[in-house]
């Protein structure tokens, strides 16, 4: 009891730290608020009001019709230019793409034929270009598919491959990259906060006083996990609720209460990682060199930026020790496929598994600094 009291008195102090830092209460509400919208909001992959000017030379009702389907959120409503006009046009960025319909179009579609719609792409938009370039073949081939069935020469394919979307009907890509920016910034503000914390009792000369209390070295260390992670973990709700519900429109498919004792088991995990940098780093400075090694392929190979099959068989392996691929894999279960305890259970177990032996790392490497006197 007097270690689980020792352990609470010194979180109550940690709290209080964080919260006369004007800066770091600032950083936490940004990265869990205008942070998340900017990012699942402003960095969409999905075709959006794109630019687009046809060259008609055969003014028929095909035509016509093609072009009105180019409508908003994905095409601006199109523009008609000459094609002397093109080069010009693409050369100052006007527009994204530029369709020529040849003349006899109409023609040649009702004889049967197969006439050749030549588009011109501005592919300094990668993304936008290629997925662009997909919509409007969509477009003309629906379009043409029509209007030669109406006319009767039409064919109906061999093959007509009906899809359905799981968990996401619309593909709204502000779902993703909400959920996905939450994430992230747990596991940078936990690994921050907890590795500061304890270089800063270092730095200060604080830690030589706590050491020569009825202190030990787990006891420091799981105050500044647990309180850190009660702040972090009332951000991370607040965020969820407010950002990703109300905000963003993101539908959570499953238990709100087991999302949060899943990030709350995380935290434990990230923490535990910011104490080890935190030990390892004697400055300042070092730690956040040390932060910027970690926190960057702890983020790029959680499964978040790309699925973990995608990534190069020698790097796969090396994501099972890393607490954030398993909260990736059980935040999208949960909130996105609605995975009950039953399911995510094993994932869990992983996470604070991984928790432990970082924390038992660090306790070793802190008690080896401190007899040496370093």
């Amino acid at each position: 009891m007097r270690a689980l009291s020792n352990i609470f008195w010194l979180g109550t102090k940690e709290i209080r730290s964080f919260f006369s830092d004007a800066v770091m209460v600032g950083f936490l509400i940004w990265s869990f608020s205008f942070s998340v919208y900017s990012e699942a909001t402003g960095s969409s992959e999905a075709v959006n009001n794109a630019s687009v000017a046809i060259v008609d030379e055969d003014r028929s009702a095909l035509t016509r019709s093609i072009a009105a389907a180019l409508h908003r959120p994905y095409f601006q409503p199109p523009d008609y230019i000459a094609a002397r006009e093109i080069d010009a046009a693409m050369d100052g960025s006007r527009y994204m793409f530029v369709m020529v319909f040849p003349a006899n179009f109409e023609a040649d579609i009702r004889r049967g034929e197969q006439p050749e719609v030549q588009l011109n792409i501005d592919a300094t938009a990668v993304g936008q270009a290629a997925q662009g370039a997909g919509y409007l073949q969509a477009i003309i081939d629906w379009e043409v598919a029509q209007f030669a069935e109406d006319h009767g020469g039409g064919r109906a394919p061999p093959i007509d491959l009906a899809l359905r979307r799981a968990f996401n009907p619309n593909g709204t890509d502000a779902w993703f990259l909400a959920v996905n920016s939450i994430l992230n910034s747990l596991s940078m503000i936990a690994i921050l906060l907890t590795g500061a914390a304890l270089l800063r009792e270092r730095e200060h000369g604080t830690i030589e006083h706590l050491l020569v209390m009825p202190l030990n070295a787990f006891q420091i260390a799981m105050a500044k996990v647990w309180a850190n992670g009660l702040i972090i973990l009332v951000a991370f709700t607040l965020s969820m609720i407010i950002m990703a519900e109300q905000v963003l429109a993101v539908p959570v498919a499953g238990s709100k209460v087991l999302l949060t004792f899943g990030a709350a088991v995380y935290l434990f995990a990230a923490a535990a990682i910011g104490i080890l940098l935190g030990t390892m780093a004697r400055t300042m400075a070092q730690f956040a060199l040390l932060t910027v090694m970690a926190i960057v392929p702890i983020l790029m190979l959680s499964g978040g930026m790309s699925p973990i099959e995608s990534q190069p068989d020698y790097i796969q392996p090396i994501t099972w020790l890393l607490p954030s691929r398993h909260f990736m894999e059980f935040a999208q279960a949960v909130v996105f496929r609605g995975a009950d305890l039953g399911t995510v259970w094993p994932v869990m177990v992983n996470m604070a598994a991984l928790g432990a032996v970082y924390l038992t790392i660090s306790l070793v490497i802190f008690r080896g600094s401190i007899t040496a006197g370093k």
